[in-house]
């Protein structure tokens, strides 16, 4: 399938569409922090001990936590000390609190969300501390308030399907009329996990690392509310 230009692939759905929710994953699905995140860490890893190229910190860390993050650099050799996050998250946070920007057409998809009468909410790996910077930054916290769910309110992160899950509870909605939308293969699994239809955000990502998990995999904002059947 090919629209506005864009190569997409597509799964046959067994959903009928639109869905009747739609959660968002937030770092480089709504905010693009993403790259912001990625220059941190990778300048913090170096005066560790460990030089590390920003395509496989990409491969690597995004999607995870930075439990994870920590964890997997330790095993490659940067010596961090055990308050290392207590250290990158404030110079992370910080950062994003001055640069961090929308995904071009995030806001126009919450638009025909809204005008269509479909609910949606944030289900993030990241913390609250974080998505309260970014959210406020770009001008989607009031939008978004009381439907933001973080990995610190379920039991286990992505690639666990616990904030998704969340998410539609909350909702008051079945996971098989849900639609995720994740940019990394960890989230999607997570989407999937979830027993949701998950759409795979690939302006950043390499599309071949989405394709065998999502039922969807598209590169532009503008095409999702044709793709989720809103026109």
């Amino acid at each position: 399938m090919t629209l506005k230009g864009r190569a997409t692939t597509a799964r046959p759905f067994l959903m009928k569409l639109p869905p009747d929710f739609v959660i968002f994953d937030c770092d480089g699905v709504l905010v693009d922090s993403e790259g912001i995140t990625n220059l941190v860490v990778q300048g913090n890893l170096a005066r560790y001990g460990l030089e590390i190229s920003l395509d496989d910190i990409t491969r690597l860390f995004v999607g995870g936590t930075m439990a994870g993050v920590m964890a997997q650099a330790r095993t490659m050799g940067a010596a961090l000390p055990d308050d290392w996050m207590d250290e990158i998250y404030p110079a992370m946070i910080a950062r994003l609190g001055q640069e961090v920007t929308l995904i071009p057409g995030a806001v126009d998809v919450l638009d025909a969300l809204d005008a269509a009468g479909i609910g949606y909410a944030v289900g993030s790996n990241g913390p609250h501390i974080k998505m309260d910077v970014t959210l406020a930054r770009t001008g989607l916290a009031a939008r978004l308030k009381g439907r933001v769910y973080s990995r610190e309110d379920v039991p286990n992160p992505k690639p666990a399907p616990d904030v998704y899950l969340k998410a539609a509870a909350e909702a008051g909605v079945a996971p098989a009329r849900c639609v995720v939308i994740e940019d990394s293969p960890s989230g999607a699994k997570a989407g999937k996990a979830a027993g949701m239809v998950t759409y795979g955000f690939a302006a950043e990502t390499d599309p071949a690392r989405l394709r065998p998990i999502c039922d969807h995999v598209f590169e532009d904002m503008a095409d999702l509310p044709r793709l989720l059947g809103l026109g």
